[in-house]
């Protein structure tokens, strides 16, 4: 969507707040012997308490109220009553209705003490995220955003994961323009003032690709490798663009 007036803006601030909120609860309780579900019912009550809604439910009918992914699983991951361990990556993504709003942000967390080249990936997934706040301006074509990503991923010698897509969002979880994490030319179309979307550097420390797994909803890298997952939704401007889910 395009924010074209106050209302839109007051409310996707709304949504994005209650994001910012939950995932920093969600965060603060990872930690080994948690279980992926424990944090799902975190997650449940801090969208009651603010009157919120989780998108992925009322749009796809998701199994869970947040996407919990962990180590190889990259997105969509269901909550349930897998433990985690330390040294696992948990990928923590929360798209949430509030009043007919819909923002999206996720982070991925380690767990416990990492492996410093875990820990690199992690903060190469926000890294590519802050190289594409400089190439998100109005007039800028869309995959200025996506070369922006991918650069700085290769440059520190980890993977794009291709299938996986930055978005419009707004009204609903996925919206145009469709947003490649790589340079991809035929990804013309050009950022407008007020344009609202996801930067969501999804990356890997191996394999390009992902593949389904057996329960329908994960999405996993095609060889087993660590993924890392940054995101957060932003309104264009022509100056830097504004963050929606950082509160």
């Amino acid at each position: 969507m395009s924010i074209e007036n106050e209302k839109d803006l007051l409310g996707l601030l709304a949504a994005g707040k209650v994001i910012g909120v939950t995932l920093r609860e969600m965060a603060a309780n990872v930690e080994p012997g948690v279980t992926t579900g424990d944090l799902d019912q975190i997650a449940a009550r801090s969208l009651k308490r603010h009157g919120a809604r989780s998108a992925p439910q009322v749009f796809y009918r998701f199994p869970g109220v947040a996407c919990i992914s962990v180590n190889d699983e990259a997105v969509h991951g269901i909550p349930g009553s897998r433990a985690l361990q330390a040294g696992d990556l948990v990928k923590l993504d929360l798209t949430v209705e509030l009043d007919g709003y819909v923002a999206d942000a996720a982070v991925t967390v380690p767990v416990g003490a990492v492996s410093p080249r875990k820990r690199k990936l992690v903060a190469c997934a926000e890294t590519a995220f802050h190289r594409a706040m400089a190439a998100t301006r109005t007039g800028r074509p869309v995959y200025e955003i996506g070369r922006a990503i991918e650069t700085e991923v290769k440059r520190q010698g980890f993977t794009v994961l291709r299938e996986l897509c930055s978005h419009g969002v707004g009204r609903k979880i996925h919206e145009e323009p469709t947003i490649p994490n790589f340079e991809d030319r035929r990804a013309r179309r050009v950022l407008t003032d007020g344009l609202v979307i996801t930067v969501e550097p999804i990356i890997s420390a191996g394999s390009d690709h992902v593949v389904t797994a057996e329960d329908g909803w994960t999405e996993k890298t095609a060889d087993g490798s660590l993924s890392a997952h940054f995101e957060h939704t932003i309104v264009i401007t022509r100056e830097r663009p504004l963050i929606l889910t950082a509160a």
